[in-house]
């Protein structure tokens, strides 16, 4: 079955994260893509680690699948020349390249969009094509300092602390797709492409959400939140008899049948409490009284407690645990693929369900330049061409 994207190509010059999670969903989702790198593979994800398997990343592994590769070197007129081709069988660019790059390559929007007029051409950069900073380097970890993230993340004996993943890169890859898809959508109507600018700076602030608002509309500063909530008590971690838990009371109600479970029933009639805006401003009183409670049960007695009355709460659970967890086996997000150097690798499966064009994981992440006769046969080069290209390391 031909997936939701089926006819859509896809001319990827990205590498790291953002860029390539980004082309990989479109893949998953049926479009084309065509992953560009310089000969023998520039893709640095392909050397970051351990662990590799077979000398294969597993860090590259993550973000690759449902891709074709090409390699090219960009330093050539005639690897330039390549790039134009392939634009004209495109309908989506994406670069993250420093911003200036891809126009002094020659390959920049002005320059592909007169070549191709329907092309959506999408810019990945740390900070955006305008403004001050708009020349530096953009790494995650310095976007989550800079953004605010990394100021209410950690806790008051921690310090600043960053995401465990590169949640900057994540995001910036989910919105850039959002942006590609809407820029498609609007080309059926007006039947030109256009550029998208997407940076992991304002994908960073955009993340701040209701603790942005909360600034915004007091000017008060928020502290290092740690496992706790801005807004909502009791919202957190919680010790248990024989380890932690976190318990999301998200409601009045919830936070009523929460105290009949734990013998507090008195709390519901106290003034302090009765309502989410007193218990955020008596947290301090409150959470020691919860917590002195629930320290004398197991996670599971609680776990089983909470679910019985539809009181949000939840395990911590290590990876281990979430890869052989019923509902994670269930839902597919475990995947078993055959990749022609690693062997059989483990990959995470697709959060996307589509019912009628579901997502289909058909190609491992390929081998540095592993379909770069294949491509350019279907640009018209022949085989004679092809092997000069090989020798003069053109791709």
């Amino acid at each position: 079955m031909a997936g939701a994207l089926a006819g859509i190509k896809v001319l990827d010059l990205t590498r790291v994260l953002a860029g390539p999670l980004c082309t990989m969903i479109l893949g998953d989702l049926g479009a084309e893509v065509i992953k560009i790198e310089a000969p023998g593979g520039s893709d640095d994800t392909r050397d970051w680690g351990p662990p590799f398997q077979n000398g294969v990343s597993a860090y590259y592994l993550c973000a690759n699948r449902n891709k074709k590769s090409l390699t090219v070197n960009l330093k050539t007129e005639k690897g330039l020349e390549m790039i134009k081709r392939l634009v004209l069988q495109s309908d989506v660019v994406i670069h993250n390249f420093k911003t200036g790059t891809m126009e002094r390559l020659g390959l920049g929007y002005e320059t592909l969009s007169q070549l191709n007029p329907k092309l959506v051409f999408c810019s990945i950069t740390g900070f955006g094509e305008t403004g001050p900073y708009k020349n530096l380097a953009g790494y995650d970890y310095i976007i989550q300092a800079m953004c605010g993230l990394m100021s209410i993340t950690g806790s008051s004996d921690s310090g600043p602390q960053k995401v465990g993943i590169a949640i900057t890169d994540i995001l910036t890859g989910l919105y850039a797709l959002s942006g590609i898809q809407a820029a498609l959508l609007e080309r059926q109507k007006s039947g030109s492409g256009q550029k998208l600018d997407i940076s992991l700076f304002d994908s960073g602030i955009s993340a701040l959400v209701n603790i942005a608002s909360n600034y915004l509309m007091t000017e008060k500063l928020p502290r290092l939140l740690g496992n706790l909530h801005a807004n909502i008590v009791p919202y957190q971690t919680f010790d248990t008899k024989d380890g932690k838990m976190v318990i999301a009371v998200g409601n009045d109600r919830q936070f009523d049948k929460l105290c009949h479970i734990l013998g507090l029933d008195h709390l519901c009639n106290d003034s302090k409490f009765m309502t989410n805006a007193s218990r955020v401003e008596n947290q301090e009183a409150l959470i020691p009284i919860l917590q002195n409670r629930l320290v004398e049960q197991p996670t599971d007695y609680w776990l089983q407690k909470c679910n019985e009355n539809s009181i949000p709460c939840g395990p911590i659970n290590n990876l281990k645990m979430v890869f052989q967890d019923p509902q994670a086996i269930a839902r597919d997000m475990l995947i078993k693929l055959n990749h022609p150097t690693a062997g059989e690798v483990k990959l995470v499966g697709s959060p996307l369900k589509l019912s009628k064009t579901p997502v289909q994981v058909t190609g491992h992440p390929p081998l540095p330049g592993e379909h770069t006769r294949e491509i350019l046969l279907s640009l018209g080069y022949s085989e004679q061409e092809i092997t000069h290209l090989i020798e003069d390391k053109i791709v």
